[in-house]
């Protein structure tokens, strides 16, 4: 099963269960996936089977949504709509090879006498422990902040390359989607497409630029997918630049292509307390495959950026927009 929210000028917020080629909308008291899924986990509702329950007959016409041609806008998959910043974006890198040999050229350190960078180094150990037994405890992955919730984008939306920035580039990956209920435990709703969006250039310089490189604006959507398996997730990332495809690869998530289990990743983030607050959203990106970026492609502004993968529902796509002003200064005023 499939979710999407949308938004329209004069309706407000609604969501809508996708059944191709149309989009179902769901009763009117549920403004939002947060309060949907808010009702089903307070009151142990059957999630599959409550959506269905309070589907409505008015039924909308996904191609022309999908394509911005309709009043109705697609917003990101799930987010908190009341209090952006009781949502938190977070994800941790270095789970996959692919990703992993790339980050390793780019922080190769200049003694040869030195083969394995410390990203490097990291995966490995996920790949001799992000794998425990049911019950026990793995290798801590690496983990990264990418904000909250006003930094989150949906389907189509741009991008920004703001302009302190070095670069900007995506990174196609699944994300995790929980909601933390009244009794403190985190609440796994599902997953969506993700393009976690990076600042490359400036972690190449160096590897202890990775967080400032990370706070830029990711997307998520355009579907929610509540009962999808995290096993083995094949799909394709691509750039079009002037209506013309300059680069595309297959990639491939979900444990069988990583070095970590799902368990092992939720782990070590909601082991901390701060990370279960009753009523907080988490997005959390599980890393990605490949990217333009290690291919030495770098994008342009007005580039279009899709991630696709299969079960996962449509494609993924955000233009890229890079800030032409200057970089201005921000001063804190001092309190007198």
């Amino acid at each position: 099963m499939r979710l999407i929210q949308l938004h329209h000028p004069e309706k407000g917020r609604r969501i809508a269960v996708v059944d191709e080629p149309s989009l179902t909308l769901v009763h009117e008291k549920f403004k939002s996936c947060y309060s949907l899924f808010e009702e089903i986990i307070n009151k142990n509702h059957s999630a599959s089977d409550f959506i269905r329950e309070q589907a409505s007959n008015v039924k909308l016409d996904y191609d022309s949504i999908y394509a911005g041609m309709d009043q109705w806008k697609i917003l990101p998959a799930f987010d908190h709509p009341s209090s952006p910043l009781a949502c938190m974006l977070s994800g941790t890198g270095l789970t996959h090879k692919a990703s992993a040999e790339n980050r390793q050229k780019m922080h190769e350190k200049l003694s040869e006498n030195e083969k394995v960078t410390d990203s490097m180094e990291v995966y490995l150990w996920g790949e001799e422990g992000g794998k425990p037994e049911p019950g026990q405890i793995g290798v801590q992955p690496e983990w990264f902040f990418k904000g909250n919730g006003t930094a989150l984008r949906g389907h189509g939306d741009p991008l920004h390359v703001p302009a302190y920035a070095n670069d900007g580039g995506e990174e196609p990956e699944v994300a995790g989607i929980y909601l933390i209920g009244d009794d403190g435990k985190p609440y796994r709703i599902g997953f969506s497409i993700a393009n976690e969006f990076s600042d490359h250039v400036m972690e190449k310089k160096n590897y202890l630029y990775l967080a400032p490189s990370k706070l830029r604006s990711p997307a998520i959507g355009p579907e929610l997918v509540i009962d999808h398996d995290f096993q083995d997730i094949p799909g394709t990332v691509s750039i079009e630049r002037d209506n013309e495809q300059i680069w595309a690869k297959e990639i491939k998530s979900g444990e069988q292509n990583m070095s970590h289990s799902l368990q092992n990743l939720e782990y070590h983030h909601f082991k901390y307390d701060q990370h279960r607050i009753p009523g907080m959203v988490h997005i959390h990106f599980f890393g990605a495959d490949a990217f333009s970026f290690g291919e030495n492609i770098l994008l342009e502004d007005g580039d279009i950026m899709s991630v696709s993968f299969e079960g996962f529902g449509r494609s993924l796509h955000n233009p890229i927009h890079i800030e032409s002003r200057s970089e201005t200064l921000v001063t804190a005023e001092q309190v007198t």
